[in-house]
């Protein structure tokens, strides 16, 4: 039986994970003297070593690709026609798709107990959300299955003949993706909701383990068939092992058509669409990516998601370690009006994501070409593509300080059921990246699309940062007043790294090892400078660390004696 986060040696069963919190512990006038901080920093750690796994599996997957298919036609393909099927497994079927958010913002209010099996209209609920959900995605699969030339031959417009046969080949193997991604959308709701965030956020690497695990069988081939086929079998058991999990719960699936007169199935729709189209949107934003994309030099769209996928690695394992336990909270607390809890919750999470990303963007500008040589470069991946991956990375990791901002804002929307507001601005950011593309891409090439993309999640960030002000009075004056103190931590921690990383190559030759101790070297010295930084400057969110560090420390010593 899986495991309860909440559960874990030394857990506590802190209430921050489930999203309950009693009146004894948090008042009206605010939050005072409790352990919740405590709790939400415990959850964020179980839950980043957990997306660790998941994500180390990803870099696994990674690694085999590049050394068999490198930069050229056939992995562009193959990341052209995986665009469509990710619109439903990673966004729409994810950890924070709208399946996901609106099923845990519904089910989180209407179940009363989560130790008891669940109550019929509520299975009912599940039943008829399911039986939605499958009959909408499977007619997008057949789409994709019977019109992939079609389909492939919109978004690569100025690509060659052959990249969109390729594309569509590629297409067609992975159409059944697209339906089995909206199921487990709904899976991942329920599983959050009653605090197991094990399998939802480690199930993606198996995915990366089919692919992994089919390509050292068949050692890959001319046409990526056998890339493409490894990533529907990877889907398939991903779907798989999250069944047994749902059924224990007490969710068999019954088909059920209760879709005109269900208030609570009416209540998710009214989430979903808007944020189905949201997401839709922002995916549109990668399609864009892709039309401008196809007409550049080969390679350039496998750089790019490269590039994306390993500033993906810290950021979004930091994203969803943070975001995931604090969610269903920002529900529980808008239920209740205490918007105490909700600007205390929102401020905590969003200055320890800042905290941290601060860190990563630093140094990732320092080390970033020795690390995709490290981790990339070998068989068909060669000298160019790492630099290649390197200058895009660059351009892209000047985003995420208003990346994990507007994540963060996006959920709080979410919770206060308004997923208008979001969509309406996902609008507005595909016409400015059209707009950007035009302007940048001919000048600058990928990384011009790379720029255009920080461009427009800023401009997203800052808008919703002002329209969330109608809902709720934040305190950005607090805010900032840190991030102007993680800031210039961050630019003492830039130069300390950037003089590290100069000295070692002028004594040291390099090879595998020597790069290996160099990352290792840079990032420690970069990160004790960062802390003395953060130290003295009285950055509150390395104190409340400091302090839970203390407090094991004292309970160690009590325990002891």
């Amino acid at each position: 039986m899986e495991k309860e986060i909440s559960n874990l040696p030394d857990g506590n069963n802190n209430n921050i994970l489930s999203g309950e919190v009693t009146e004894t512990e948090i008042h009206s006038c605010g939050i005072k003297n409790h352990k919740e901080g405590g709790g939400l920093i415990k959850a964020a750690w179980w839950i980043a070593v957990i997306i660790l796994l998941s994500k180390i599996a990803g870099f696994l997957r990674d690694v085999v690709v590049a050394n068999y298919y490198g930069a050229g036609v056939v992995s562009d393909a193959y990341f052209y026609a995986y665009q469509i099927p990710a619109l439903v497994l990673v966004i729409l079927g994810g950890v924070g798709g709208p399946f996901h958010s609106a099923t845990v913002a519904v089910f989180s209010k209407l179940i009363g107990d989560f130790k008891s099996k669940p109550q019929s209209d509520i299975k009912k609920l599940f039943n008829t959300f399911e039986t939605f959900s499958m009959i909408l995605f499977a007619l997008l699969a057949l789409l994709c299955f019977f019109f992939p030339v079609q389909i492939m031959s919109v978004i690569i417009n100025e690509g060659s003949t052959e990249l969109v046969n390729l594309a569509a080949y590629h297409l067609k193997i992975m159409s059944p993706i697209v339906f089995i991604g909206s199921v487990m959308g709904l899976y991942y709701g329920i599983l959050v909701t009653y605090k197991k965030f094990l399998l939802p956020n480690i199930s993606p690497s198996l995915l990366s383990l089919g692919i992994i695990a089919v390509l050292f069988i068949t050692k890959g081939d001319k046409t990526g068939y056998y890339l493409a086929l490894g990533t529907t079998i990877g889907a398939i058991i991903q779907l798989l092992i999250q069944m047994p999990a749902v059924v224990r719960l007490g969710y068999s699936f019954r088909p059920a058509f209760d879709f005109f007169h269900n208030k609570n199935f009416n209540e998710i729709l009214e989430l979903l669409f808007p944020a189905f189209l949201s997401s839709t949107i922002g995916q549109l934003g990668v399609y864009v990516d892709m039309f401008f994309s196809s007409s550049l030099k080969e390679g350039s769209w496998t750089a790019f998601g490269y590039a994306n996928r390993i500033f993906q690695f810290p950021v979004g394992m930091l994203l969803t370690a943070i975001l995931v336990p604090l969610f269903p909270l920002f529900s529980r607390l808008v239920a209740k009006n205490d918007f105490d809890g909700v600007r205390h919750y929102f401020q905590k999470g969003v200055g320890t994501l800042i905290f941290a990303g601060t860190y990563l963007m630093t140094v990732i500008f320092v080390v970033r070409t020795d690390a995709i040589r490290l981790a990339l470069q070998r068989g068909a991946f060669n000298d160019e593509a790492t630099i290649m991956v390197s200058e895009i990375l660059f351009f892209i990791t000047l985003s995420i300080l208003p990346y994990v901002f507007r994540d963060s804002a996006t959920r709080l929307f979410y919770s206060f059921n308004d997923s208008k507001t979001p969509f309406l601005i996902a609008i507005a950011c595909i016409a400015l990246k059209c707009v950007l593309n035009l302007l940048l891409v001919k000048p600058f090439g990928i990384n011009g699309i790379a720029l255009s993309t920080t461009l427009v999640t800023l401009f997203n960030a800052t808008t919703l940062g002002i329209l969330l002000r109608k809902k709720i009075r934040i305190g950005y004056t607090r805010l900032l007043s840190n991030i102007y103190r993680i800031l210039i931590s961050g630019a003492a921690a830039y130069l300390a790294g950037y003089l590290t990383g100069l000295a070692f190559d002028l004594f040291v030759g390099w090879n595998f090892v020597a790069g290996v101790i160099k990352l290792m070297l840079v990032a420690s010295v970069m990160l004790i400078v960062y802390g003395l930084c953060a130290y003295f400057t009285k950055i509150e969110y390395l104190n409340d660390l400091i302090e839970r560090i203390k407090e094991k420390i004292n309970g160690r010593k009590a325990e002891i004696q």
